[in-house]
């Protein structure tokens, strides 16, 4: 998109939207700070953007119990910089949140209108940016989304693959359930919704974008291993088995139907998405 400015260009979904809007204006830590939110601001009133996607976050789940400040700042004011600057210029701003604003109990997929109630630090911070971004009172829209994943980085699948090439049995947690992601699948929904933002200032709100069908990491694991040929056993546990500095939510499901009501945009199917990434990660 042109004129478009875009917070983050080294991760996930960063890297996929810059394979699909290269015009787009990618501004990296070091001309954008999100520790430092009132810099985030001054950039983006210099820049005077058509639309601001933020795809930057502190992502470290376990970190963050024992770096909270650092958190809040990346994930709650420096948001909140941003909408309220985009309010102030009338620019629509899209914010990528997740679905650990919940706390993760029952077993339906959780709608947009759904009480929050965080469990850790992590989605505290990310409940907290939200809040900021709607009460900016600006054109916004918030896409919750879960378990993302990619050729680039550190993530489930590059993890998995590294594990499986080391060891013919792993232990992966079965009792948490969600919709893993691809973040191209992510970057294309931001790229459609944006557009659309732009041209129908109407078009706000909260969202919810994951893939489908619903799996537990187990069930996760196990599909990388037989798409990607790898003989691994993987041994079902329970999160209890597994203990982590930060509680995971257990339910991660998300209810997706508004994003295809308004944007026409449907829940990708991650399974073919991950043959995708497979075969440029053995590229």
């Amino acid at each position: 998109m042109r004129g478009a400015l875009v917070f983050g260009k080294t991760g996930q979904v960063a890297t996929e939207l810059a394979r699909i809007a290269p015009e787009a204006h990618f501004a990296d830590r070091h001309e954008a700070d999100l520790t430092d939110p009132d810099g985030c601001a001054t950039l983006i009133r210099a820049r005077n953007p058509s639309v601001v996607i933020n795809a930057a976050a502190y992502t470290a789940v376990d970190q963050a119990e024992k770096d909270a400040q650092a958190a809040q700042r990346i994930n709650a004011d420096a948001p909140a910089a941003m909408a309220r600057a985009c309010a102030a210029i009338g620019v629509p701003f899209l914010h990528i949140s997740t679905d650990y604003v919940f706390d993760g109990s029952g077993d339906h997929p959780r709608a947009e209108a759904a009480e929050t109630a965080p469990i850790g630090v992590y989605g505290r911070t990310k409940r907290d940016g939200e809040s900021e971004v709607v009460a900016a009172g600006g054109q916004y829209a918030i896409l919750r989304t879960s378990w993302v994943f990619s050729p680039h980085g550190r993530n489930f699948v590059t993890t998995m693959r590294r594990l499986g090439a080391e060891r013919d049995r792993l232990s992966i947690v079965s009792d948490q359930i969600g919709g893993p992601t691809p973040a191209s699948s992510i970057a294309r929904a931001l790229i459609r919704m944006a557009e659309a933002m732009c041209a129908d200032a109407s078009k706000a709100g909260i969202y919810h974008f994951a893939g489908a069908p619903d799996t537990s990491w187990a069930g996760f694991a196990q599909e990388i291993f037989a798409q990607s040929g790898m003989d691994v056993e993987v041994t079902e546990i329970a999160t209890a088995d597994y203990p982590t500095p930060a509680r995971r939510p257990l339910n991660s499901r998300l209810h997706c139907a508004a994003i295809s009501h308004d944007f026409d945009i449907p829940r990708p199917d991650w399974r073919a998405a991950l043959r995708d990434v497979i075969s440029e990660l053995d590229a």
